[in-house]
C-alpha cells in the first residue's frame, strides 16, 4: 500500500469511543491513530512492524505454546501441561495483541482481525468464572510451573499474576479503541472487578513483584470511567515500601521504602520505569504533590547519573538492574530493550505533566538509539541487551528468547510512535518530534490541520503547513532539541567538546519570524491563516561528546553524534580492530549519505590513528587510518565483530593492537558453551589480551561456566601446530558478593599426548587467588593442545578473564 493511500485511510478512521476518555494530564497528546505518517525513515519501520514483526511474533507465540496455554486452560484444546516456560509468557500474547490492535487502528486488515478475535476467544475461555485469569495455575498441570505453587496471589513477588493482568488491560483497551468490540474489554473488566474484591484496605495488602498492573488499571479507568480502578492503582503504589501488613521485597523490586520517599533509581530497570510511569499517572490525575516531587527526584537521578548516551537504562546484567551512580560500563552494559521502551513511556508522561521539552529530548535520544538498536531492520530478530561495545566475537540479534518480553514489547511499541509527535494544551499546539506526518489537532475546540515534511534524522529541515479551520490566534510550540542548543542531555552527565551554539532560524511564509523560547520550545504567537507555512532548519554539525569525570570508563574517550543519532565504529570498516583507534580532537569529521549501506544512512568519515604493538610490548607504532562511523541503531547487521561507541581521544587509553601470541592464535573449545551471543564471550575473553584491573573488572569481557555450579569443567587451546610450552598465566573472574562466580576449588593443567590428556609436571604450587595472574611453571612439553581442568566450588560457578601460554 502506498504512503499516500495510508494517509487517506488513517484520516478516515473514526473512533468515537476514544473521545469518551476524560483528559487528566495538563498537556494532551494526539494519539497515533489520528496521525498519518509519510516519512522516509519511519514509514518503512512501521510497515515492517505490521507486515513482519506482528505476524512473526504471533507465530512464535503459537510455536512456543504461549497461545495454546489459553486454549488448554479454556478447554478448547486437550492438555494437562503448561505449554511454555514461564508464567509471565501470557503477557507476551497480550503485548502482541496490543500491537495488533494499534495496527488495526490505522491499517484495516480483515485477516489479522480474525486472527486476533480467535486469540481473544481463547483468552476469554481461559478466564475462570469469577474473573481469575492466569493460565499457569488454571491448567491442571502434571508438574508445577516455576514460581507457581500454592493458592492464588500467594507468590506476588515472583509469580507475575498482576504483571500479566496489567498487560492484558492495556491490550484490551487498545482492542476496544481500535475496533469498538467489547469482547476483550469485558474480560479485562471482569478480571479487574475480581482485583477490587481481593485487594485494598482490609483485604489483601499484597503488591506485584513486577510493576505493570498500575499502568493497566489507569488505562482501564480512562476507558470505563470507573474510578475504583484508579484507586486500586494508587493503592498498589501506596503499599509499596510499606511493611505494616507484609514483608518487603527489597531494592530489586523498588520495595525498600515508600515510593514517595524514593529519590534514587535502583533495582530491576524495567520494573522501576514501569513503576515511575504509574507514579506519574497518579501525580497527574490526582494532583498529589508528593508523587510529583518523587518522580522529579527520580528523573533527575536517572538523567544525571544513570543514563547511557544511547538512551539505554540499566548497567548490570545481574538483576537486569541499575548500577550505582555513574556506573555506566560499555562492554557489560545491559540496557535492556524493554527498559528503553519503558523510558520512552515514562518521559512522555513527564512531558504531558509539565510541557517541558527536556523530557522529549530524553525520549528522542532513547527512541532513535536505545529502542531501534533492539530490532533488526528486517523486523524479525532482536536484541535483549544493547551494549555500547563488543569484542571480536561481536553480538547477533536473536529470532526469539525463552523470556521474550523484548520482541513482544517492540511489536506493540513501534506502531505507537506517531503518538509522540504532537500535543496540545489550551491555546498551544506542540510539535515534539520531526517525522513526516499529517494530523488534525483541536486547539481551543477548533480543528487545526498540520502537515509536516522533513528529511530528519539525516537532515535538519522541517516544514509545517498550518491549516486552521478559520483564522485564529494560538501559540505554535516547536521543540528546539537540546542537541541543537549544545546540550546532549538535560544534565551535566554528557557535554559537547565544542561550546559553539548554532542559531536556529524559523520562517513563516518565507519571512523570518521572531519567536521566544519557553521550556525548550520556540514559541510563535500569531493569528494563523489557512495555508501558513512554517519552515525551520536545525543545525546538524558532528558533535564530539565527553562523559562526566565520574564515569571512569569513559575518561580519555569521546563519542560522536549528529542530530538525534549516536554513532559507533564497527569491524567491517576496519582491517584490524576498532579498539586501537585514536580520534584526535583536530580530526575533521564530515557526514555524508550512503544509500548503498544499511538501507540508507549518514556515515561520519575522517582520519584516525591506529596503534600497534611490536613484539617488544613497549614499542608502539601508529599510523593513519581511514575513519568511518555508522548510526548505533544499525550495528550488528553486517555480521559479528567489534563495535564501540566510545573512542580513545587520549593515547593513554588506546588499546594498541597486541602482537600475536600463541594463545591469541589458538582455537578455543570449552566444556560448556551457551548459544547465541553469550557463547562469544568465551571465544574472545580468554585470549583477547585485554588488561584487567581486578577479577571483577566490568570493563573487560569474561568467560564463565554459569549456570553450571559445583561441576568439573575445562577450557582448551588447540595450537596452530605442535609447540613447546612451559608456563601458563591465568586471571580468574570472580564476582562473589553480588554474582555467582567464585574462584575454583582446584585446577590443573593438562597437555595432549596422542589421544590422551596428561597432567603437566609442575615446578611450583598451583595458586588460586583473585585480582592478579596465577602462574604455573612446568617442565616443558611439546604438544598440539593445552587444557585447564577446573573443579567448581559447591553451589557456585567460576570464570576466567585471561589465559596466557608460553
Amino acid at each position: 500500500m502506498k504512503n499516500g493511500t495510508l494517509w487517506i485511510l488513517a484520516l478516515m478512521i473514526a473512533l468515537p469511543c476514544w473521545a469518551q476518555e476524560a483528559p487528566e494530564y495538563p498537556v494532551q497528546p494526539i494519539s497515533f491513530e489520528n496521525v498519518a505518517i509519510d516519512d522516509a525513515f519511519w514509514s518503512p519501520r512501521i510497515q515492517t512492524n505490521r507486515q513482519v514483526t506482528i505476524p512473526y511474533a504471533l507465530k512464535k507465540c503459537e510455536d512456543t505454546g504461549r497461545i495454546d496455554n489459553f486454549r488448554v486452560a479454556g478447554k478448547i484444546k486437550e492438555g494437562t501441561q503448561f505449554c511454555s516456560l514461564f508464567p509471565f509468557d501470557d503477557s507476551d500474547v497480550f503485548k502482541i495483541l496490543e500491537g495488533a490492535a494499534y495496527s488495526l487502528s490505522v491499517y484495516p486488515d480483515p485477516e489479522l482481525d480474525v486472527q486476533v478475535d480467535e486469540v481473544i476467544h481463547a483468552i476469554a475461555a481461559a478466564q475462570e468464572d469469577d474473573g481469575y485469569l492466569y493460565t499457569a495455575r488454571t491448567i491442571p498441570a502434571g508438574k508445577p510451573v516455576i514460581w507457581v505453587d500454592g493458592p492464588r496471589w500467594s507468590n506476588l513477588r515472583s509469580g507475575h499474576e498482576l504483571y500479566n493482568l496489567g498487560h492484558m488491560y492495556e491490550a484490551a483497551v487498545a482492542h476496544y479503541r481500535a475496533t469498538g468490540k467489547r469482547t476483550f474489554l469485558d474480560v479485562a473488566v471482569q478480571s479487574a472487578d475480581l482485583l477490587l474484591d481481593t485487594f485494598g484496605p482490609g483485604k489483601s495488602y499484597g503488591v506485584p513483584g513486577h510493576q505493570e498492573i498500575e499502568i493497566g488499571l489507569v488505562k482501564l479507568y480512562r476507558v470505563t470511567g470507573n474510578a475504583r480502578y484508579l484507586d486500586l492503582a494508587k493503592f498498589f503504589l501506596d503499599q509499596r515500601g510499606n511493611d505494616t501488613h507484609r514483608e518487603l521485597y527489597g531494592l530489586y523490586a523498588q520495595d525498600h521504602k515508600p515510593v514517595i520517599e524514593q529519590t534514587e533509581a535502583v533495582g530491576h530497570a524495567v520494573r522501576a520505569l514501569y513503576l515511575y510511569s504509574g507514579m506519574t499517572d497518579i501525580a497527574a490525575i490526582t494532583g498529589d504533590e508528593n508523587y510529583k516531587k518523587a518522580v522529579h527526584a527520580l528523573w533527575d537521578n536517572v538523567v544525571s547519573k544513570k543514563y547511557y548516551l544511547t538512551g539505554g537504562i540499566g548497567a548490570r546484567h545481574s538483576g537486569e538492574a541499575f548500577g550505582d551512580n555513574y556506573e555506566l560500563p560499555n562492554f557489560t552494559a545491559y540496557c535492556e530493550t524493554c527498559a528503553a521502551i519503558a523510558n520512552v513511556l515514562w518521559n512522555h508522561r513527564m512531558f504531558l505533566l509539565e510541557g517541558n521539552a527536556r523530557y522529549i529530548d530524553v525520549l528522542e535520544r532513547t527512541l532513535y538509539n536505545g529502542v531501534l538498536s533492539g530490532i533488526s531492520m528486517q523486523g524479525d530478530t532482536f536484541f535483549y541487551p544493547n551494549p555500547l561495545a563488543a569484542g571480536v566475537g561481536g553480538n547477533e540479534r536473536s529470532p526469539w528468547f525463552d523470556c521474550s518480553c523484548c520482541p513482544s514489547n517492540l511489536a506493540r511499541f513501534i506502531p505507537s510512535v506517531p503518538g509522540y509527535i504532537y500535543a496540545h494544551r489550551e491555546d498551544s499546539l506542540y510539535v515534539n518530534l520531526f517525522i513526516g506526518s499529517k494530523t488534525t489537532i483541536p486547539v481551543q475546540q477548533t480543528p487545526v490541520t498540520v502537515t509536516q515534511t522533513t528529511g530528519y534524522p539525516w537532515q535538519g529541515d522541517v516544514t509545517l503547513r498550518i491549516e486552521p479551520q478559520q483564522p485564529m490566534a494560538f501559540s505554535l510550540r516547536v521543540r528546539i532539541p537540546g542537541w541543537a542548543q549544545n546540550q546532549p542531555v538535560p544534565s551535566d552527565l554528557y557535554q559537547y567538546t565544542d561550546s559553539k551554539i548554532f542559531s536556529v532560524m524559523l520562517m513563516v511564509n518565507g519571512r523570518r519570524e521572531p519567536y521566544s523560547m519557553d521550556s525548550g520550545y520556540a514559541v510563535i504567537q500569531r493569528e494563523w491563516q489557512p495555508g501558513d507555512i512554517v519552515s525551520m532548519q536545525l543545525p546538524m554539525p558532528v558533535h564530539r561528546v565527553n562523559a562526566h569525570p565520574a564515569v571512569k570508563e569513559n575518561q580519555g574517550r569521546v563519542a560522536l553524534e549528529r542530530g538525534p543519532l549516536v554513532y559507533c565504529v564497527e569491524w567491517p570498516d576496519y582491517e584490524e580492530s576498532v579498539f586501537n583507534l585514536l580520534l584526535p580532537q583536530s580530526t575533521a569529521i564530515k557526514a555524508h549519505f550512503r544509500d548503498d549501506l544499511l538501507q540508507g544512512i549518514n556515515v561520519l568519515t575522517g582520519t584516525a590513528l591506529a596503534f600497534r604493538q611490536d613484539q617488544n610490548p613497549k614499542a608502539i607504532r601508529q599510523m593513519k587510518m581511514p575513519f568511518q562511523a555508522i548510526p548505533y541503531y544499525a550495528w550488528a547487521h553486517r555480521g559479528r565483530g567489534e563495535m564501540s561507541v566510545w573512542l580513545a581521544r587520549d593515547p593513554s587509553v588506546v588499546q594498541a593492537k597486541p602482537a600475536p601470541t600463541l594463545a591469541s592464535n589458538s582455537r578455543i573449545s570449552v566444556s560448556y558453551m551457551r548459544d547465541s551471543g553469550e557463547t562469544l564471550l568465551s571465544e574472545m575473553a580468554l585470549n583477547d589480551q585485554a588488561s584487567q584491573s581486578g577479577s571483577d573488572d566490568p570493563s573487560v569481557l569474561r568467560f564463565n561456566w554459569w549456570p553450571h555450579k559445583g561441576t568439573e569443567e575445562w577450557v582448551q587451546y588447540d595450537f596452530p601446530g605442535e609447540e613447546t610450552v612451559s608456563m601458563v598465566k591465568i586471571f580468574w573472574f570472580d564476582d562473589s558478593g553480588h554474582g555467582g562466580c567464585y574462584l575454583p576449588e582446584t585446577w590443573t593443567v593438562q597437555y595432549k599426548r596422542g589421544d590422551d590428556w596428561v597432567p603437566v609436571d609442575p615446578l611450583n604450587q598451583y595458586e588460586t587467588t583473585k585480582d592478579g595472574f596465577n602462574y604455573l611453571c612446568f617442565r616443558p612439553v611439546k604438544t598440539s593442545a593445552l587444557r585447564l581442568a577446573v573443579q567448581l566450588q559447591k553451589d557456585v560457578s567460576a570464570g576466567i578473564l585471561e589465559w596466557q601460554v608460553r
